[in-house]
């Protein structure tokens, strides 16, 4: 980008024919706002078959301006080299770059399978055509599969650090998890360690600023093992009153991953979104709240 620099980032390319592919550009992203900018083609080069480091740095969205291979080589020494054709750097160990540009041009692109294993709708997306492709000898062929653990562990895990950062503007946020069961982007637990009464739905309110696609929030003491799903219900069921501890909010900017959200073409996906506090309400025995342990037994004293 001529105003911001470098940029690397996760795109769907849907085969047109033997050199050309559709390419989903979300709104609103870099890559989006980039080609809506530019006036003619915009020079890219997609590398399949990368290191963890750049893996985990493309999916991460930093503020715009940090490119994510200096995030990359933070993680891990990554050298790079010069595409062939394009004024472009790539990553030095890509398995195969395809060299290419980003046209004017719109195709169908769709429907795949989306990250909550359903069907996407199809769009008009921008064609992407190949000019070269490079590669290292003998390459392997990378790809994500769309909705499965890889796929959900690169959108889900980068949202859990912006969930904790804005959680704990408010309160004492002590670890978040967005949840497989929610696709790994429509539900999201944060554990909190309550200071005041009302803590527990500010974390509700700041963790939907934290990651604004979550859809489902329950937030839960620090007694509560977040990745045992057992425990989250158990508290729910023992620490939670609907008419009480709910939040509700309708009408709120929605993921178009949600097939159940309002979708009209042309405008942002909307929801309703909901906030689950499941916290010990203040003003009451803690322990009447607490799990029971029951102490570990050698049976040899019975022997």
């Amino acid at each position: 980008d001529p105003e911001t620099g470098g940029n690397a980032s996760y795109h769907r390319l849907m085969q047109r024919g033997r050199d050309r592919f559709t390419a989903r550009l979300i709104p609103q992203r870099q890559t989006r706002t980039t080609w809506e900018k530019a006036t003619d083609d915009i020079e890219v080069a997609v590398c399949l078959g990368s290191s963890t480091a750049m893996l985990v740095a493309a999916s991460l969205g930093p503020p715009s301006g940090v490119d994510e291979l200096s995030v990359a080589n933070a993680l891990e020494e990554t050298p790079v080299v010069k595409c062939v054709t394009k004024d472009l750097e790539v990553p030095a160990h890509t398995e195969i770059v395809l060299e290419g540009r980003i046209t004017r041009d719109r195709d169908d692109e769709g429907p795949f399978v989306d990250l909550t294993e359903t069907r996407d709708i199809q769009r008009q997306e921008p064609v992407l055509v190949v000019d070269c492709i490079t590669h290292r000898r003998d390459p392997l062929y990378q790809c994500l599969l769309p909705g499965r653990l890889e796929h959900k562990t690169l959108m889900g895990m980068p949202k859990e650090p912006t969930i904790y950062e804005s959680v704990s503007k408010v309160t004492d946020c002590r670890n978040v998890f967005v949840t497989p069961g929610g696709g790994s982007w429509l539900h999201g637990v944060v554990q909190v360690s309550k200071r005041r009464p009302d803590d527990g739905v500010k974390a509700i309110h700041a963790a939907f600023e934290g990651h604004r696609s979550m859809k489902h929030v329950l937030v839960v003491d620090a007694d509560v093992d977040i990745y045992d799903s057992d425990a989250l219900e158990w508290a729910l069921a023992t620490r939670f009153q609907a008419h009480r501890d709910a939040v509700i909010l309708p009408d709120q900017p929605s993921s178009s991953l949600d097939p159940s959200a309002d979708h009209t073409r042309g405008k942002k996906a909307l929801t309703t979104k909901v906030g689950l506090d499941a916290t010990i309400p203040e003003g009451v025995d803690p322990a009447h709240y607490e799990r029971v342990r029951y102490k570990d037994i050698d049976l040899a004293d019975y022997r």
